[in-house]
């Protein structure tokens, strides 16, 4: 799995320890203390030895008039390159502490390509895009590497023995996307033979030195729920306290899928029954251990028009990223923002239906001439109900004459980190077409409180 270039140099800070050494842009790293790098967790990891030696490789001298004399050995870039046929010339830069930062950046964050995925899971979410969006929502992540740094699921399915072996090395902490515990239905469910293999890389890790994991089960109905989901708990809870958290949550279906393995949706019966398997185990492991561990997403809760478990039951939220307490949170959140502050404000908000009955209930009584919107989604079909698949040209078909007041509020996570809804417009396409100032809101109640009042 592991890259096998060299990271090259994309720049070097200015008056830094790599700019006084002479490295430059375009060069190459080699090695760290004899190690090679591969990409940003080896760099990471043995940057921060007590002592390090960093071994480069120089690249193409510069532009004549943007040439760099070395304050080291006093020689120009043109003379630090070798003759046609010799190995290149080397550079060596020394630099010891803990947390010594010698100056370079590279050509990507993790110095290497992605790893893509290698499943094709029957519930994957991407596999039911439409053409037509944004190019980067088309690609399947799977790497371990953003697992340990942004927090992403991956299936081990990409891992070889020895990508274990430097995940336990270097200690990292994984997301780790489960699903079922049953090699069988594993390898089924993924759509590869790997798949149940793989799960021994989950009992090896969590036997490990590494920090605990955090789970994922993406329940499918009539498929892994049932005595499946129990047997999958049961194996998960087994491993105690080296698994922090586990996460149900539904499978997300759009109406893109009429070549794809037939899922079907959850009722309120089928909801509730998950409910039931997932509180079971959760109130075993506060019992022998005063931890919950296990916890159903949000959304099986409003399927089985149940009430949303009070605060305590969700600890300290270890699974708030995968819609695990989302509503008791922001509910909470805005309760005590708001206190007795009132606004007056004429403004809208829009978001998905999910949220919408939760958002009218906290800001009606707080700004009587708010006016809140729930998005259907026409877009990916009705079944999807979360804010952050909503598109922009639902969000003006749908509010197009509406009364809005003087200003719409919209939910953050509606965009990427470039400013675009998933059909590629932006907040200036839709403040256009409706005619209106948008403010975009952070995900919490006391940002919903702070654009209100």
């Amino acid at each position: 799995m592991q890259n096998s270039k060299h990271p090259k140099v994309a720049k070097v800070r200015p008056g830094s320890d790599a700019w006084k050494a002479g490295i430059r842009a375009g060069d190459t790293l080699i090695s760290i203390n004899g190690h090679k790098i591969n990409d940003v967790l080896d760099y990471q990891y043995y940057l921060h030895d007590k002592s390090a030696k960093i071994l480069f490789s120089c690249g193409e001298p510069p532009q004549a008039d943007r040439e760099h004399v070395c304050s080291i050995c006093n020689s120009s870039r043109a003379g630090l390159t070798s003759a046609p046929g010799e190995p290149p010339i080397e550079r060596v830069l020394i630099g010891k502490g803990e947390f010594w930062e010698p100056g370079l950046e590279f050509e990507s964050f993790l110095m290497a390509q992605k790893q893509s995925c290698r499943n094709s899971c029957i519930f994957c979410f991407i596999s039911q895009l439409p053409c037509g969006l944004r190019d980067s929502l088309y690609f399947k992540d799977d790497d371990s590497r953003l697992s340990f740094l942004q927090g992403n699921y991956i299936t081990l399915t990409n891992l070889e023995e020895s990508d274990v072996e430097r995940i336990i090395e270097m200690k990292l902490s994984l997301n780790i996307s489960v699903h079922t515990t049953n090699p069988k239905l594993r390898d089924f469910m993924l759509n590869n033979p790997r798949a149940g293999e793989s799960l021994k890389y989950l009992y090896k890790i969590a036997n490990s030195s590494c920090p605990p994991i955090n789970c994922q089960i993406v329940v499918c109905r009539g498929i892994n729920d049932g005595v499946e989901l129990e047997r999958t708990l049961s194996d998960l809870t087994a491993l105690f306290p080296n698994v922090e958290s586990i996460a149900c949550v539904p499978a997300g279906l759009t109406k893109f899928r009429d070549s794809l393995f037939h899922l079907d949706t959850f009722t309120k019966e089928s909801a509730e029954d998950v409910i039931k398997i997932v509180d079971s185990f959760g109130a075993q492991m506060e019992r022998k251990h005063k931890k919950r561990l296990v916890y159903a997403a949000d959304e099986f809760f409003l399927t089985a028009r149940k009430d949303i478990p009070p605060e305590n039951y969700y600890e300290d939220y270890p699974q708030y990223e995968n819609g695990v307490g989302m509503w008791r949170s922001f509910r909470e959140e805005f309760v005590n923002a708001i206190r007795e502050r009132r606004a007056t404000s004429r403004m809208s908000i829009a978001t998905g239906l999910l949220a919408q009955p939760l958002i009218s209930e906290l800001v009606g009584a707080v700004n009587p001439n708010l006016r809140v919107y729930g998005i259907t989604n026409n877009f990916f079909g009705e079944t999807i109900t979360v804010a952050g698949l909503i598109t922009a040209y639902d969000i003006i078909e749908q509010l197009s004459g509406k009364d809005l007041g003087e200003q719409l509020l919209l939910p953050k996570t509606m965009l990427n980190v470039d400013g675009l809804f998933l059909d590629g417009k932006t907040i200036l396409d839709v403040e256009e077409k409706l005619g209106i100032k948008v403010q975009l809101v952070e995900n919490d109640g006391m940002s919903l409180v702070n654009a209100i009042v």
